[in-house]
């Protein structure tokens, strides 16, 4: 096990010629992903951020949108996007389904950026007024985006987000969950979607989701980034339980462990672009966990790189991060 673990039977993964390099100034020896470290993506959204649908097709073509969905989060968090998008929806007939898909992916995110994070019974009249109109749009356009283009998995995983929003109900979701899944048994964000669907705050019953993540993750390979889908469920557990030790027990140091050496940690994973996300993931279950075998090594292989999610679901994210990778 620990041959793997450390890298001493693989070897080091290959350079990646297109990898951004890190800031040379780092504030604690860290530094926030920008563009899934990627200079193609970095190309993209420079074009998004200006409008420049043209410049943005052309900077997609290395990418399939209607499966990778790291990618298409990077449009869908833009903000500014829906600013311009809508005009290639009307104009772009040839391209009229993937520009469907990155403006209901972007509804979707503007919605929950007008709802905020807030707990249900703190979310203004207004606030849900707003939430629910960006989420209309978006469940249009990603159901016309899914028609036009019926071998994609990404409209029906953003079709998860927006369905538990708008509290469409339990067999909307599960066939929207069954549709992404035909597309992509092994997909990691409609997996994540459906983790978040389980969760009592969302009507599941406690130990659901963790069960769900068990039993996705048995049927994948060795290397598979599915892995991840455990670390995020302890993580959706401790926001659940309201208590900062609730994940250091045993079992699930060990669990977590296991986890990481069957999928980030193996050598058959591979560095796709925004893979720091996945090493993100196990770095905060882990350290939550207070675990001490993987967890050197995960941030010794970040180098510093954090992503947003998910220690945002943390007080001071930034922060945390630092404290964690010190104590590593």
């Amino acid at each position: 096990m620990f041959d793997k673990l450390f890298g001493r039977d693989g070897g080091r993964p290959a350079a990646d010629p297109h990898a951004l390099p890190a800031p040379r100034w780092q504030k604690n020896g860290m530094y926030t992903l920008r563009a899934l470290g990627d200079a193609r993506v970095l190309t993209l959204v420079e074009a998004a951020t200006v409008g420049d649908w043209a410049g943005v097709k052309a900077a997609l073509a290395p990418f399939d949108l209607g499966r990778d969905d790291r990618v298409l989060s990077e449009l869908a968090d833009l903000a500014g996007v829906q600013d311009w998008i809508g005009r290639a929806v009307e104009e772009d007939k040839e391209h009229r389904a993937t520009a469907l898909l990155i403006s209901g992916a972007r509804h979707v995110r503007w919605g929950w950026e007008a709802r905020t994070s807030a707990r249900a019974a703190d979310v203004t009249r207004e606030q849900w007024q707003v939430f629910h109109e960006r989420l209309h749009i978006a469940e249009e356009q990603l159901l016309e985006a899914a028609e036009l283009r019926p071998e994609w998995v990404t409209p029906w995983r953003r079709l998860l987000t927006s369905g538990r929003g708008m509290s469409l109900g339990p067999a909307v979701n599960e066939t929207r969950l069954d549709a992404a899944l035909r597309r992509d048994p092994l997909h990691l964000e409609a997996h994540v979607e459906w983790v978040s669907q389980l969760q009592p705050r969302w009507g599941g019953e406690p130990g659901e989701a963790l069960a769900f993540a068990r039993e996705a993750f048995a049927g994948a390979p060795d290397g598979h980034r599915l892995g991840c889908l455990i670390a995020i469920a302890h993580i959706e557990d401790w926001v659940e339980s309201n208590r900062m030790n609730s994940l250091i027990t045993p079992a699930i140091q060990d669990e977590l462990l296991e986890t990481a050496e069957r999928s980030i940690l193996h050598p058959a994973y591979v560095r796709r672009p925004g893979w720091q996300y996945d090493f993100n993931v196990f770095a905060m279950a882990l350290s939550l966990a207070s675990e001490r075998i993987a967890l050197p090594q995960v941030f010794r292989e970040l180098k510093g790189a954090y992503t947003t999610w998910p220690w945002s679901y943390m007080d001071q994210p930034e922060k945390k991060y630092a404290r964690a990778r010190r104590n590593a």
